[in-house]
């Protein structure tokens, strides 16, 4: 048996969504799984939607993955000599033929064969013609399909699919300005590039007759298919962008760890027992075809954050400092003005699902807020926490040092006076110098905000209190 190469190959007409990502994880895990070759290959032949940035875009995708190839990228527009060549020996072989009609031509028979209850299809006009040169008309080429017979294959996925060729007509393989089509140049690229396993979205399902016929026509050796399901929103419509972000690198953006997206694109449509969270060693060690569903797959974009809040608690702290630090300088914020952001880092990591939530839960450290949130305000700001927190103000503004310990000691005692519970002034304070009632340990959150700063912001809540009780709050 070959050693397995498979290919993930992306037009570049868009972003890379996910989908397509997917995919690629499924191409990338069953080469490394059975020690093969993972190729990249770019089909960008479509010259009017293809572009540059589309390129970029999948390659910096691939990278932000961790999807390496073995191979590539190698992009199709590179390739035109080597398609004419195989064009020209079709030609030779009368396995294909120039065709003359006309767009209009064509329409015209269509919308007959519509009245008739016919399937649309070419006519084969051309197929058979003697002489169908037609001046001032450049034609197309178009494969000469077999009449009889079926086309059967073993999907890895779907099982066997048989297929008449009378249910399939002669498709363009070339366009009128010698550009090869989608499902002529991949028959060439996998041939010669000796692909064993193919694995796509099942949009392709119906492409593969057509394929396998192009194939067999130049003796090439068949590749196992595989066609995985597609993905679709919780509504059970396919995912577009009102579903919200479907590129790779939004989700990179808003804050999702690349393993917690490989992770959780491993699940969505493929399953090893009842285990949930997979190392990439396990994945590669356990994935296999036959286990992928032949269902479609809903996107659940709470699934994945949990996935991703597991994967921000194990980060290397080093990696996730990093991650902070960026994101705080992208939105501006001087780090020099708070804690060190590997502290802030270590105490919020259990309570982030997202990068960008450890940043936005990190800001009151770094610089002050404008308001407190209303409902933690109205709970916890209230003048029978004023007596509380001006104590412990005294307190924390002699203490002789300003770490965790002796601070919850001095919170310790300021409870004790007054016969009170540690909720009591932890939730106050809590609001008090972060806007909100839920910070990492008391002690901990005073210790990153400072002393300047949790004075400052103590002074401020008093003064809220006292405003409210005086409009009656």
């Amino acid at each position: 048996m070959p050693a397995v190469r498979t290919r993930f190959a992306p037009s570049p007409t868009g972003y890379l969504h996910i989908g397509g990502v997917r995919t690629a994880l499924f191409c990338w895990l069953y080469a490394r799984h059975h020690g093969g070759t993972f190729v990249l290959r770019i089909e960008d032949t479509d010259r009017e939607r293809s572009t540059q940035a589309s390129v970029d875009a999948i390659l910096e995708g691939m990278q932000w993955m961790g999807l390496d190839a073995d191979e590539g990228p190698i992009y199709q527009s590179d390739r035109l000599g080597r398609y004419q060549e195989v064009l020209d020996q079709l030609l030779d072989q009368g396995l294909a033929y120039r065709c003359y009609c006309t767009q209009e031509e064509l329409d015209a028979v269509r919308e007959e064969q519509r009245a008739q209850n016919i399937k649309p299809r070419y006519n084969r006009k051309c197929r058979d013609a003697v002489d169908p040169v037609r001046a001032g008309i450049e034609p197309v080429i178009r494969f000469r399909n077999p009449l009889e017979g079926s086309v059967i294959f073993e999907d890895l996925v779907r099982g066997r699919i048989n297929i008449s060729n009378d249910e399939l007509d002669d498709l363009v393989i070339a366009r009128a300005d010698g550009m090869p089509t989608y499902n002529f140049a991949v028959v060439v690229d996998d041939m010669d590039m000796a692909i064993t396993h193919v694995i796509r979205g099942d949009d392709h399902v119906n492409n593969t007759p057509r394929q396998v016929n192009i194939f067999n026509a130049l003796n090439a050796p068949l590749p196992v298919f595989a066609h995985v399901p597609m993905i679709v929103g919780a509504d059970g419509q396919r995912l577009s962008k009102r579903h919200g972000a479907v590129s790779v690198l939004e989700y990179r953006d808003q804050g999702f760890l690349p393993e917690a997206m490989r992770n959780y694109l491993l699940r969505l449509g493929w399953s090893h027992g009842d285990q949930e969270v997979f190392s990439t060693e396990e994945m590669i060690e356990f994935f296999d075809l036959g286990a992928v569903n032949r269902a479609a797959s809903a996107f659940d974009l709470d699934k994945l954050k949990w996935l991703n809040q597991h994967y921000i608690k194990e980060a290397d702290p080093d990696r996730l400092t990093r991650l902070l630090t960026d994101g705080l300088k992208a939105r501006g914020i001087d780090i020099a003005a708070g804690p060190e952001p590997q502290a802030v880092a270590d105490a919020l990591r259990e309570r982030a699902q997202t990068i960008d939530e450890l940043v936005d839960k990190s800001l009151y450290f770094y610089c002050d807020f404008d308001e407190y949130d209303e409902s933690a305000a109205k709970k916890h700001l209230r003048p029978v926490a004023a007596e509380l927190m001006s104590d412990i103000r005294g307190r924390f503004e002699t203490l002789e040092a300003w770490q965790a310990p002796q601070i919850h000691d001095a919170l310790q005692a300021c409870v004790e006076a007054h016969e009170s519970k540690l909720g009591k002034i932890a939730q106050p304070l809590r609001v008090a110098v972060s806007g909100t009632a839920a910070t990492p340990p008391i002690d901990v959150t005073l210790e990153l905000v400072g002393r300047e700063k949790t004075l400052k912001r103590i002074d401020a809540a008093l003064g809220f209190i006292t405003a409210r009780a005086e409009q009656g709050a």
